[in-house]
């Protein structure tokens, strides 16, 4: 009875969520974010659907939906990355980069697991790349709050929000994973199931309506970034010059 209100509960708070992004078009400026709502959305339902049916149908598509959430939230953080940096492309650019690709590796892993290993289950294959992709996720976030602290770069009260509502969603996920059993219907999965709708009611007060995100650091993590570059551009051309004198003509 109560997983099924705490359920019905988020199924509301998506609805409310969804339609205010679209009456003050933020569904302009955060895409993917409002279409991974639209996703959970979607596959709330389709659980609920699957509920009805036999366990083994409800298993595999409990595993199947979660699955697919997990690899779409990959893509909030690459967008909380693009808005965060907007100002700074050049470094947006690199860190989109290198998160896609750690992505990229956690999701070929778990695929090679899954077609070395015939007997190997959809269950155990979905906890793996969960549990690889939150803690990436988990990393990046917190990479982004210490360079923009560290920068005194504003987040705006819509990323933040975004931000913050995330960010505690990934955290409860990757303890939920580290030391508490994923199934059961036990205290820690009421908790967490509970806490799904206090991030839906963060996000809704931080996303009520349109703030423009202000642009103002006094330091650009950019001229850091062409500094390390120029550096090490620098050493290697000495480590060759050094080279060459040892080597001899």
């Amino acid at each position: 009875m109560l997983s099924q209100a705490i359920w019905w509960a988020s199924i509301a708070l998506e609805v409310v969520l969804l339609s205010r992004g679209f009456w003050t078009r933020l569904v302009r400026q955060y895409p993917v974010f409002y279409c991974y709502i639209s996703f959970v959305l979607l596959q709330d339902l389709v659980r609920y659907l699957a509920h009805g049916q036999s366990e083994r149908v409800y298993e595999i598509t409990y595993w199947a939906t979660e699955f697919l959430g997990v690899a779409m939230g990959c893509f909030v953080v690459l967008e909380i990355y693009r808005v965060a940096l907007a100002a700074f492309p050049g470094t947006a650019r690199m860190a989109r980069t290198v998160l896609l690709f750690l992505f990229l590796v956690a999701l070929g892993a778990a695929a090679a697991n899954t077609w070395n290993d015939s007997e190997w289950l959809i269950r155990a294959t979905a906890l793996q790349v969960e549990f690889s992709l939150r803690t990436i996720q988990g990393v990046s976030l917190l990479a982004l709050v210490i360079s923009f602290l560290f920068y005194s770069i504003p987040f705006g009260r819509n990323l933040r929000g975004i931000l913050l509502g995330y960010t505690l969603f990934v955290t409860e996920r990757i303890l939920i994973l580290t030391f508490l059993p994923p199934q059961g219907h036990h205290f820690w999965f009421y908790a967490y199931s509970a806490s799904y709708p206090v991030v839906l009611s963060l996000w809704l007060a931080h996303l009520w309506s349109y703030k423009v995100c202000p642009q103002t650091s006094n330091r650009d993590p950019e001229d850091d970034y062409g500094r390390i570059v120029a550096t090490t551009r620098r050493r290697l051309q000495n480590a060759r010059g050094s080279l060459r004198k040892a080597v001899g003509p």
